[in-house]
C-alpha cells in the first residue's frame, strides 16, 4: 500500500495537467463538507487546508450539535429549525460520532431568564424539533432538580429545565471523514499547502498559487478553475483581499475560549447549561472525554488568527462560576489539565452585543465586483452540511449547470457503513478479540472503519498492544493515520486522527512510543522523529497544557 507521502508527492504531479471545476480553500468542516458534497455530485474538486483537516475553527468550538436555544432570544427561528433538522441528520448518518446528551438548566432567584421565559423556550424548541429522535424537555421543581444534579447550588434554586441536544466528541474527526468520503468520489485533498494568492484576469478569479509547505524547497504550484470557494473561516478577508478589487470586511470574530478539568466533587452526569452571573452569558459544563469541558467565552478578537490562547481572565471566569453553580466543586487554575481557545468567524459588526451577532451562515458571491469567488462568512458547527448543500448549488449555477440533488442527508459517513451499529459493535467486539473498553473507543472514533484498523494490525506484531500511558488504544492506529487518513506529521495523528492528544495528558505520556511506531513506519530518521517530537510540544503550548508544562 502507498505511504501518505508517496500518495502526496503523486498529486502533486498531477497538478499540471489536473482539470478542476472547484478550488475550496480550507479544510475545516465546512470546506471538507462542501468538497465532500461538490464530488458526490461530479465536479472536479481540489481542497487545500494550509494545516491538517479541522485543525482550525473546527477543533476550538464547545463540541456540540444543537439547536441553539439561546437563538430564540434574537428571533432567529429559522436557524434553529435549521440546526435541529441538521442534528436529525447527523444522528442519523454519523451516530459514531453524534449522540444524544442531556442538558439540564437550572433556574434561580434573579437570574436573566425568569422561568416563564425558560419554559416558552423549551416548548418552542421542542416544536421547531417536531421531527425529532430525543425526548421532549421537562420542568423540574428545585427539589427535583438537586435529585438530578446533587451538586448543584440549592440557593435560590427555582427549578430546571432539562432537555436534550446532541454532542460530536471529536469534531476533527468529521472533517476526517468528510475529506475521505470527498476523495473516495474523486476530489483531490492536499493539507499543509498555503495559499499565497490568486490568480486574476480583469475581474474574474482564474485560479490561485500556492506553497507546498511539507517540501524543504517550499514548492510553489499554480491551478486553475473557473470557479473558487474561499472557506477560511476567520481568514475569509486575508484571502479577499488579495484580489484586486476594494471590498468592505467581511468577517468580526469573537474569541471563545474553554477549560478542560478532571472529575470535581458535584461534577454532574448531565451537562449543565447556566448563565454566568457576571454577565449574563450562558456557557456549559459538560461530561467530555472522560474529563469535563467548560465553557465559552464570547470577546471581540483582533489578534493573531494562529495562536489563539485562552487568557488568565477567561479561566478565572469560567472557574468562579462553575465554583459558584457547583460550590463543592473547589476549581483553581492548578485543576485545569488544559484549555483551548478560537475565534468565531462571524459577519462583521461594528458596534453591540457579542451574543446578538447572528450565528447564520452566509455564502457570499462576489460578483459582480468579482468573478469566480465565493465566500463562506459565519456558520456553525452544525449546520454545516446544509451549507455545503447550499455552496454547492450555487457553485453548479455558477459554472452554468443544472444543479444535481444533494445526497448528503441520506449518505451515512464512511464510519457509519451499518444499519445497526450496536450490532456491529457486539459482532466487532466478539470478532476482534479486544476488550469491550478498548472497542468502543474504537468505535467512538472510527465507526465501522474500526475493522479495517483492526485487521491491518492483525497482520503486523504487536500492533494490536495498547500504547504506553494511551488507555483503550491499538498501537495500529498510527500506521492506520498515516496509510488511510492523510496524516502526514505526528501531531496530525494525535490530535486529528486517534484523538489520544485530547487526552487528560495530552498524550505525553504516548508521545515517545507513538514517535517510535511513526518512525519505524515512515522510514523517517532520527532527526525527523526528534523533530516531529518537539513540534508536538510546540502545539501543544497552544493549550497550556498542564502535563506539558510539568514535564519541563
Amino acid at each position: 500500500m502507498a505511504s501518505s507521502n508517496t500518495i502526496r508527492a503523486r498529486q502533486l504531479e498531477q497538478l499540471s495537467n489536473a482539470q478542476f471545476d472547484v478550488i475550496v480553500i480550507g479544510g475545516g468542516i465546512n470546506g471538507t463538507g462542501i468538497a465532500r458534497d461538490a464530488a458526490m455530485r461530479g465536479l472536479r474538486v481540489l481542497l487545500l487546508e494550509k494545516g491538517d483537516l479541522g485543525e482550525g475553527t473546527t477543533a476550538w468550538s464547545t463540541r456540540l450539535i444543537h439547536g441553539g436555544l439561546r437563538y430564540l432570544e434574537y428571533y432567529e427561528i429559522p436557524l434553529v429549525r435549521e440546526s435541529l433538522r441538521e442534528r436529525e441528520i447527523l444522528f442519523r448518518n454519523a451516530p459514531h460520532l453524534v449522540k444524544p446528551i442531556p442538558f439540564v438548566v437550572p433556574i434561580y432567584e434573579g437570574a436573566k431568564r425568569a422561568p416563564w421565559l425558560i419554559q416558552v423556550g423549551m416548548t418552542a424548541y421542542d416544536t421547531l424539533s417536531y421531527d425529532r429522535s430525543v425526548p421532549r424537555h421537562k420542568m423540574l421543581n428545585a427539589e427535583q432538580t438537586i435529585q438530578r444534579v446533587p451538586g448543584v447550588n440549592s440557593s435560590g434554586l427555582r427549578g430546571s429545565a432539562v432537555y436534550y441536544d446532541g454532542q460530536v466528541t471529536f469534531p476533527e474527526r468529521i472533517s476526517v471523514e468528510n475529506a475521505l468520503s470527498a476523495v473516495d468520489h474523486g476530489a483531490t485533498v492536499l493539507t499543509y499547502t498555503r495559499v499565497d494568492g490568486v490568480s486574476q484576469v480583469n475581474n474574474r478569479v482564474t485560479g490561485i498559487t500556492f506553497t507546498d509547505l511539507l517540501d524543504d524547497q517550499q514548492a510553489s504550484y499554480t491551478v486553475h478553475a473557473p470557479l473558487t470557494i474561499n472557506v477560511t473561516g476567520p481568514w475569509v478577508d486575508r484571502l479577499v483581499n488579495d484580489v484586486d478589487v476594494e471590498t468592505p470586511q467581511y468577517i468580526g470574530g469573537t474569541k471563545g475560549s474553554h477549560i478542560i478539568v478532571e472529575s470535581f466533587p458535584g461534577a454532574p452526569e448531565s451537562a449543565i447549561y447556566v448563565e454566568n452571573e457576571s454577565d449574563g452569558r450562558p456557557y456549559f459544563i459538560v461530561p467530555w472525554n472522560g474529563l469535563y469541558l467548560i465553557g465559552t467565552t464570547d470577546f471581540r478578537y483582533t489578534g493573531d488568527l494562529d495562536q489563539v490562547i485562552a487568557d488568565d481572565d477567561e479561566i478565572d471566569y469560567l472557574i468562579a462560576d462553575t465554583n459558584r453553580v457547583i460550590p463543592g466543586a473547589g476549581l483553581t487554575r492548578e485543576h485545569v489539565r488544559y484549555t483551548y481557545s478560537g475565534v468565531r468567524p462571524l459577519p462583521f459588526v461594528e458596534e453591540g452585543s457579542e451574543s446578538g451577532i447572528t450565528r447564520k451562515h452566509l455564502v457570499h458571491d462576489h460578483a459582480p465586483d468579482i468573478h469566480g469567488l465565493i465566500s463562506i462568512i459565519g456558520g456553525k458547527l452544525t449546520t454545516y452540511r446544509n451549507l455545503a448543500e447550499q455552496a454547492t448549488d450555487l457553485a453548479f449555477r455558477k459554472l452554468g449547470r443544472s444543479v444535481p440533488p444533494s445526497s448528503t442527508a441520506r449518505v451515512p459517513f464512511p464510519g457509519a457503513n451499518t444499519g445497526d451499529m450496536q450490532r456491529f459493535a457486539r459482532e466487532f467486539q466478539a470478532w476482534s478479540g479486544l476488550d469491550e473498553p478498548t472497542t468502543t473507543r474504537l468505535i467512538s472514533i472510527y465507526g465501522t472503519m474500526s475493522r479495517t484498523l483492526v485487521e491491518r494490525s492483525k497482520r503486523s506484531p504487536g500492533m494490536l498492544q495498547s500504547l504506553a500511558g494511551a488507555p483503550n488504544t491499538i498501537r495500529g492506529e498510527i500506521p492506520y493515520a498515516f496509510d488511510l487518513e492523510a496524516a502526514q506529521t505526528l501531531t496530525d495523528a494525535l490530535m486529528r486522527r486517534t484523538m489520544i492528544g485530547f487526552n487528560a495528558d495530552n498524550a505525553t505520556a504516548a508521545l515517545e512510543e507513538a514517535a517510535s511506531i511513526a518512525t519505524e513506519h515512515n522510514a523517517w530518521s532520527e532527526q525527523r522523529r526528534n523533530q516531529e517530537i518537539e513540534e508536538y510540544r510546540n502545539y501543544l503550548k497552544r493549550f497550556r497544557s498542564q502535563a506539558l508544562e510539568a514535564a519541563h
